[in-house]
């Protein structure tokens, strides 16, 4: 009997910790939750009357109705969807290209020229605007997609990213594909870019919502409505230039440039958990 009761005390100890954990885990949730809430209330209350008289908030979507009023919307989404996606797969493919380059491919200074890669992930991003800037006004690209695309293909982290995932990659899959008389060129494209999908998919959700909330270099090397992105339209509704600022349109706005990120997290999210690779090989 006493095995028994011992036996009972311990499963209720472990039941009571789970329950301890999903509460835990629900909290963490909602205070994350909370704030996409808030901002979609502020959006539907049309004015500041959120911040003061919460109890008696008409909701409405009249904000999101003088948003496309107010700015061309549409083309700024549109601008901010291309930049997004051209630089998202630009970054992808040169990313696992170098990646696999440094994993594989053994040749003088390779460690030398990777740790100088490394070493740019250390320097801010602002450091570099100028002489972007300058590059771009050069190259007459000023004010088009080549200088909002082109800059964001190479960066560090992603060269890091798909070199250790290379690293652990099953060498015996590549002495397959070259003994059936694949080339280096056919081994990567064939072989390893398909069971890489895990890191390329990581790589491009972290690119994707990078580039769709960038703000500071559109702003910069963009000067007409044309070819704005969404986040700088933002800055219309925001009261630093004017008298006040128009909370329900801006957070309309913001909104709006919420469910991109969200569909494409949605997207890749399956390809975060599954792993291609397992199972290629067998023991």
């Amino acid at each position: 009997m006493r095995v028994f009761f011992y036996r009972g005390v311990a499963r209720i100890i472990v039941s009571m910790k789970k329950v301890f954990l999903y509460v835990i885990l629900i909290l963490i949730a909602l205070s994350m939750l909370l704030p996409f809430f808030a901002m979609f209330l502020i959006s539907l209350s049309g004015d500041e009357s959120i911040f003061t008289d919460y109890k008696n908030i008409n909701l409405s979507f009249c904000a999101y109705k003088n948003v496309f009023v107010s700015i061309p919307v549409i083309k700024y989404f549109l601008n901010s969807l291309i930049v997004a996606l051209g630089t998202t797969l630009g970054q992808v493919f040169v990313a696992a290209l170098a990646g696999y380059g440094f994993a594989r491919v053994k040749f003088r200074g390779s460690e030398v020229l990777f740790f100088i890669i490394i070493l740019t992930m250390m320097v801010p991003s602002q450091v570099n605007i100028v002489p972007l800037f300058w590059l771009m006004s050069k190259l007459g690209w000023i004010n088009t997609y080549q200088a909002l695309i082109v800059p964001g293909f190479f960066g560090g982290f992603g060269v890091f990213l798909m070199r250790q995932y290379f690293l652990s990659f099953s060498q015996e899959l590549e002495d397959a594909s070259r003994l059936d008389g694949c080339n280096a060129l056919q081994t990567f494209f064939r072989i390893a870019l398909p069971c890489a999908v895990p890191a390329l998919a990581t790589l491009g959700v972290f690119t994707f919502v990078t580039t769709w909330n960038s703000f500071m270099w559109p702003l910069i090397v963009t000067n007409t409505d044309n070819m704005r992105t969404l986040a700088v339209g933002l800055t219309v509704f925001k009261g630093s230039f004017r008298e006040i600022t128009m909370w329900g349109e801006l957070m309309a706005c913001a909104c709006i440039c919420s469910v991109p990120v969200i569909i494409v997290f949605l997207i890749g999210k399956k390809y975060l958990i599954n792993n291609p690779g397992e199972g290629a090989l067998k023991e």
